[in-house]
């Protein structure tokens, strides 16, 4: 087994490396002048079961052009099989028509990379289900809960807890953190979002008052939802809130915005290489992912179960 990765998340890869008690494999992934990629590897790969770890966050099409490119050049230096770690997945906010003469981004991504020659896929809390089948390759999609679940157990442990989903769409993954918490209470935040970017909250379903609410989402990116929402949960009466989010997308202001907020405690994996972005932040909390992930690989490279990481 060899662990390959392009830039995007050198420390992710070499914690996963460590995990495993591997070196990474020798690489170089850089720019022409003219910002065209380059992939060499160096050392042979013939026959060899390769893992090339790339999330395709910011900036997206430089990321995924590099993904692309080593799976290209694996496949040209006959690696037996090829798969794809994509921590988080990007464009996978784009998996379905939202309105006439618009793409389907997330299948046209998992078109590309089974073209460019992946035999596999493991990626991290995918935005939506279905993108599974979006690739015509096997695909496993590891959940960040089992983490998220015993960080909170051992920090907030004592509360009378209640986890809340920030959205409607979000209720499937709240209610699999509730249950792992001992089937801690629901709530919904019952939100209406006029354009991209932006959102307003309407009402709250279900009891906050007295609660230490846990938000629970996939993605933050301009942290605009999380913010309204912790704001309306603390109006409704709750003891406190901190949000628990697998990808730290974080574009724009949204650091200044946090850090402005209601929010006790933002807690992101690090399935995104944000550590510079954060480093000063006072309430955004690194939380590594590092070991479930390389365990995922491991069992994919012994031919056992994944599923079972999450029993």
């Amino acid at each position: 087994m060899k662990l390959m990765t392009g830039n995007s998340n050198l420390p992710l890869a070499r914690s996963i490396a460590d995990y495993l008690d591997i070196q990474l494999t020798s690489a170089s992934v850089r720019r022409f002048a003219d910002e065209e990629v380059f992939v060499e590897i160096q050392e042979n790969v013939r026959g060899e079961d390769v893992f090339v770890l790339q999330s395709t966050g910011y900036p997206a099409n430089d990321n995924l052009m590099e993904l692309l490119i080593c799976i290209d050049a694996l496949r040209r230096a006959s690696a037996k099989r090829i798969t794809a770690v994509i921590p988080y997945f990007g464009y996978a906010r784009q998996d379905r028509k939202p309105g006439p003469r618009t793409p389907i981004s997330a299948k046209l991504v998992a078109n590309l990379i089974t073209v460019a020659g992946a035999d596999r896929v493991l990626s991290v809390d995918l935005h939506a289900g279905q993108i599974q089948g979006f690739f015509d390759i096997p695909t496993d999609n590891l959940y960040g809960a089992p983490v998220m679940s015993a960080d909170i157990q051992t920090r907030f442990g004592d509360r009378n807890i209640m986890v809340v989903s920030p959205d409607v769409g979000g209720v499937v993954r709240a209610r699999a953190l509730a249950k792992r918490l001992d089937n801690a209470p629901l709530a919904i935040v019952d939100k209406r979002r006029e354009r991209a970017g932006e959102s307003e909250v309407m009402n709250i379903i279900g009891e906050v008052e007295g609660r230490f609410c846990i938000l629970i989402d996939d993605i933050v990116d301009s942290a605009g939802t999380l913010c309204n929402a912790a704001a309306a949960l603390m109006e409704a009466g709750a003891e406190g809130v901190v949000a628990y989010v697998t990808h730290g997308v974080l574009s724009g202001g949204a650091v200044a915005r946090v850090e402005g907020s209601v929010l006790q405690e933002l807690v992101i994996t690090d399935s995104i290489g944000q550590h510079d972005v954060i480093k000063d932040a006072k309430r955004i909390r690194l939380l590594t992912i590092a070991p479930l992930v390389a365990e995922a690989i491991k069992r994919i490279a012994d031919e056992t179960s994944v599923s079972s990481l999450f029993d």
